[in-house]
């Protein structure tokens, strides 16, 4: 399975690989197949605004979060683990020190969002 790239020391970033608690969050879970899964997450985030997904490959996904304002740009990327049945994340802005808790908070609005479609 692919590693997320770790977390900076600043706090605009959230991982489910993260140790310290400061950038850790919890893994989505899904119970359908691999690619089922996947495809309900791509539904899910294709109705969130100024989200483009720029990567994509069998267990990756790799979108960009532009913000409304001042137009910020969050790289957030998923992993699929298929053996645990687990979606790793990593939701980090590109520039800037902190995020006011924007990446926490949208990470978790999309696991509301996704939840029982995985």
């Amino acid at each position: 399975m692919k590693q997320l790239a770790p977390c900076p020391s600043s706090p605009n970033c959230v991982s489910t690989q993260s140790q310290d608690e400061g950038h850790s969050i919890a893994p989505f879970r899904y119970r359908k197949s691999r690619v089922e899964a996947k495809e309900a997450l791509k539904e899910t985030l294709r109705f969130l605004p100024r989200t483009k997904l720029v990567e994509e490959d069998e267990s990756y996904l790799h979108y960009e979060f532009t913000s409304l304002l001042l137009r910020f740009v969050d790289d957030v990327e998923f992993v699929f683990d298929d053996e645990a049945k687990t979606i790793h994340f990593r939701s980090a802005s590109r520039t800037g020190y902190g995020d006011l808790g924007v990446n926490r908070a949208r990470m978790e609005q999309v696991r509301v969002l996704v939840g029982e479609k995985l």
